[in-house]
């Protein structure tokens, strides 16, 4: 379609189909701008560019003549609500928020605007917002809740939306624009989080799908007999991106451990799928591992799961995945580190420790702020499963994560140092207190709800800080960070390696100039992953 400098964050289509805007950064900064195509996708042009700042796409009119979009252009950790004419390309504010606040999307007239103002790191409040007078009403009641999807019908009256309010799990509720403070429960349940819906074009049917342990189940909901059914004929795995083509056939995007992802066709009427695209497709993917799901008791009792990759067989050298977040949950989906490490030889354990998502907002509350050090001792009790029910060699156990998995890694290694043989740490953080007086103004007061903040657990930080026990790590260590990064500041990463340098530790650090919070040039990748495999060879399967 075209040919852009740098990695593309965003794109979304016009109502009419006729432009396309597009969300770019630069070296991986996240300062996402945006960019205004045509029909024939050759003509680009700068559309919302300030590059100081950081812009949320916040939806398209009805018409297709304006976009709303949030931004911090009055402050580093205000985001202000804006509408842009394409017309005359002239903006204006039409909400100030006194922290971060994104726009969703606008009604079915054009005249209001549903916006999202997060409350704590998971929670947030959603309000409608007259573009006229400025004025909101709250969606829901004053509880804390997560709101995610939201369907409108096409009479413009109600919608549909995603929440977990007064209870655990996410669940498909009704409200009207009339009264929006009542929220009626349509399908629940108890176990599991509902996580995507759609409305059918004839305003009969939702189609939605439910994370399941971190494998996914697409269900069609009747909203004339209150019925639902489950489609059993789709491949196993990630659903997302569900579609209606019309009111009997769907499209979504299916991605597994074994698919790195492509479209597929869905006739409901006789359950036939199809696949649309070959792109997740060479000679490789016969080669890719399936993982088992399994669970292990940790510490306290505590039911833990993860994907395990690999035969259980005996001494077996092993990495365990720590996924970041921490709001974050490892599913049944490609992963190119993983893959590259089984097929290498190692047996990789992916667990989803306390405090990951997906099991309910009991469970991802459960490492919050003081109770950090619980979701370590998770890993702890996972070596023990894995020595005793999968064969591994304890002596040949490694340990990798990213962002706070990275934390995850350096405090496994600092608390629990006789346990790992190697570690690698990407993008992590090696001190709650320096990463929250330096990560970006607008971040800070949700990382806080967290994490803890800088006015009440400063000594709490000092007590499980890694860098503070640098002196008890035994493993080699091998860290990866990117110069770019506006979540996690480079200091981190060089604060760290500095101080185990000094000690003469066995540490190494790669800096990629080119790079912020994620790695997205092909050849960073590569020479990543090949230091990676590298480093795991030369400190477990030579042991």
């Amino acid at each position: 379609m075209t040919d852009l400098p740098d990695r593309v964050l965003s794109v979304f289509h016009s109502p009419t189909g006729q432009q396309t805007i597009v969300g770019m950064d630069e070296h991986g900064n996240e300062k996402q701008q945006f960019y205004l195509m045509d029909s024939g996708r050759r003509n680009v042009q700068e559309l919302v560019v300030s590059k100081q700042h950081f812009h949320y796409f916040g939806g398209w009119s009805p018409d297709g003549k304006q976009i709303a979009f949030s931004s911090n252009r009055r402050s580093p950790g205000i985001f202000d609500v804006f509408v842009l004419d394409l017309t005359t390309k002239k903006q204006k504010v039409v909400f100030e928020s006194d922290g971060n606040c994104k726009s969703i999307c606008w009604s079915k007239d054009g005249s209001q605007l549903l916006i999202r103002i997060p409350e704590t790191n998971i929670e947030d409040r959603l309000f409608l917002l007259d573009i006229a007078t400025g004025s909101t009403v709250r969606l829901g009641d004053d509880s804390l809740a997560r709101f995610k999807e939201v369907e409108l019908t096409a009479n413009g009256k109600e919608g549909f939306v995603l929440t977990d309010i007064q209870r655990d799990t996410l669940a498909i509720y009704q409200f009207s624009l009339n009264q929006p403070a009542i929220l009626t429960e349509v399908l629940s349940d108890d176990n599991w989080d509902i996580e995507e819906l759609k409305l059918s074009p004839n305003q009969r049917q939702l189609a939605f799908t439910v994370n399941e342990g971190g494998r996914s189940k697409l269900g069609v909901y009747h909203l004339d007999n209150k019925t639902y059914d489950y489609i059993e004929t789709l491949p196993k795995g990630v659903y997302n991106s569900v579609s209606w083509v019309n009111d009997q056939e769907l499209i979504l995007h299916i991605k597994s451990a074994v698919l790195p992802g492509d479209i597929w066709q869905l006739h409901l009427g006789t359950g036939s799928c199809t696949r649309l695209t070959h792109i997740g497709h060479s000679e490789i993917t016969k080669y890719l591992i399936e993982p088992n799901l399994f669970t292990y008791p940790s510490f306290d009792g505590l039911n833990v799961p993860y994907f395990f990759y690999g035969d259980v067989k005996q001494s077996q050298p092993a990495v365990i995945y720590v996924h970041g977040g921490p709001e974050y949950q490892i599913r049944d989906e490609f992963n190119p580190v993983i893959q590259y490490l089984a097929a290498n030889g190692f047996a990789v354990a992916v667990p989803n420790v306390r405090g990951s998502m997906g099991y309910g907002r009991t469970y991802s509350k459960l490492d919050d702020q003081r109770k950090r050090m619980n979701a370590v001792a998770d890993l702890k009790w996972l070596v023990e499963d894995l020595v005793n029910n999968r064969g591994v060699n304890r002596d040949q156990i490694g340990i990798m994560g990213r962002s706070y998995g990275g934390f995850m890694v350096l405090a496994a290694i600092t608390h629990y140092p006789d346990l790992w043989a190697a570690a690698v740490d990407i993008v992590g953080i090696s001190h709650f207190k320096t990463f929250l007086e330096n990560t970006g103004s607008w971040r800070r007061k949700l990382r806080e709800y967290e994490y803890g903040s800088l006015k009440e657990d400063v000594d709490f930080f000092e007590q499980i800080a890694p860098l503070r026990y640098t002196a008890n790590i035994q493993a080699p260590l091998l860290i990866f960070h990117g110069r770019n990064d506006t979540r996690v500041p480079v200091s981190e990463a060089e604060q760290l390696a500095s101080d185990l340098q000094k000690q003469g530790k066995n540490v190494e650090l790669l800096i990629f100039e080119d790079e912020g919070h994620q790695t997205e040039k092909m050849t960073n990748h590569i020479t990543m992953n090949e230091l990676i495999i590298a480093f795991m060879q030369k400190y477990l399967a030579q042991k």
